[in-house]
């Protein structure tokens, strides 16, 4: 998947006509379910993505991505810290970032994530020495909520795994709001 990203980067690059969350927006994952047949067969559908990539391609773009960022390689978001890749900062300090996201599920989606990504390609790896970092994300989510204007409630969100429909691995936390959320989520 952010192999697919950074080639569709480097397209519009090279194509300054192009905006680059419509070259975004065609890549990322759009959905993520499971049909009651599945779950009673104990079979998962994969997250859905852009129709121009199978299912196989997308999981095994997962599969690269995950293996590539617990070996230590720069994922989606080191390369937004870094600025390698161009994002829409709404807040920033020397442990976070956050950024809205470029294929919004809501009003307001904004993705927030730690600088240093320090082993946490997903929450299920978090160990006693995040716990700074993991209370840094929440509190900056009520400080982002805030300076939205999200006053009426708002959803965090976090994926962990294929199975949670997770295809950057490093952790980050969606924030959503600006509608009603509905009950359940999934």
């Amino acid at each position: 998947m952010e192999l697919l990203l950074l080639q569709a980067h480097k397209s519009m690059a090279a194509t300054p006509s192009v905006a680059p969350s419509s070259l975004f927006r065609s890549l990322t994952i759009h959905n993520c379910s499971i049909s009651r047949n599945q779950q009673q067969q104990q079979k998962l559908r994969p997250c859905s993505v852009a129709r121009s990539i199978s299912s196989q391609s997308r999981l095994q773009a997962v599969a690269k991505a995950k293996e590539a960022a617990e070996s230590g390689a720069p994922t989606l978001f080191d390369k937004i810290v870094s600025k390698q890749i161009p994002s829409t900062v709404v807040y920033e300090d020397d442990k976070v970032l956050a950024f809205r996201d470029v294929s919004p599920q809501a009003p307001v989606h904004i993705i927030i994530i730690p600088k240093d990504r320090d082993g946490l390609t997903q929450l299920s790896k978090a160990e006693e020495r995040h716990t700074e970092i993991l209370g840094h994300l929440m509190v900056t989510a009520a400080v982002v909520a805030k300076q939205e204007g999200l006053v009426d409630g708002f959803r965090l969100v976090v994926n962990d795994g294929l199975q949670g429909c997770q295809s950057v691995y490093h952790l980050h936390l969606h924030l959503l709001g600006g509608r009603q959320m509905n009950w359940p989520p999934g």
